[in-house]
């Protein structure tokens, strides 16, 4: 099995819902076909679970942010069949500019109900569900 796991046996990976004024960032992976939230493993057992967010933030939009309020974990069950947790934070984009690679091909800045209605996973909806949450929504 790749990648950190925690006391639990699941992957660890974290990432983040991207707010900028009343829109929320969606990814499209190319290899998987599908539109997401930002997220990744962490890549090493220091990395704590909030540096993993930001890291794959950045490394798959190309965008530094501010880490923000947490929002619920989300649990499932990879194309793998395995196991994964991922921690997921509000952030606000505060530098950095997108720039299509292997791993993200395109971005969107949807409101929150045209992202729900884009998004491809239903444990992905629940985050946008839970965007009152955040202190910057």
């Amino acid at each position: 099995m790749s990648g950190v796991v925690d006391a639990q046996g699941r992957i660890r990976a974290a990432g983040g819902v991207v707010l900028r004024e009343g829109t929320v960032l969606l990814v499209h992976r190319p290899r998987y076909d599908d539109w997401s939230f930002p997220k990744g493993k962490a890549d090493h057992h220091g990395e704590s679970d909030e540096d993993t967010a930001l890291r794959e933030v950045r490394e798959e939009t190309g965008l530094r942010c501010a880490l923000g309020s947490p929002l619920p974990a989300v649990t499932y069950t990879d194309h793998h069949g395995r196991r994964k947790i991922v921690r997921y934070w509000c952030m606000r984009d505060v530098s950095g500019a997108f720039e299509p690679g292997d791993e993200v091909d395109e971005i969107r800045w949807l409101p929150p109900g045209e992202a729900r209605s884009a998004l491809t996973y239903d444990h992905d909806r629940t985050l946008v569900d839970a965007l009152g949450t955040c202190a910057d929504a």
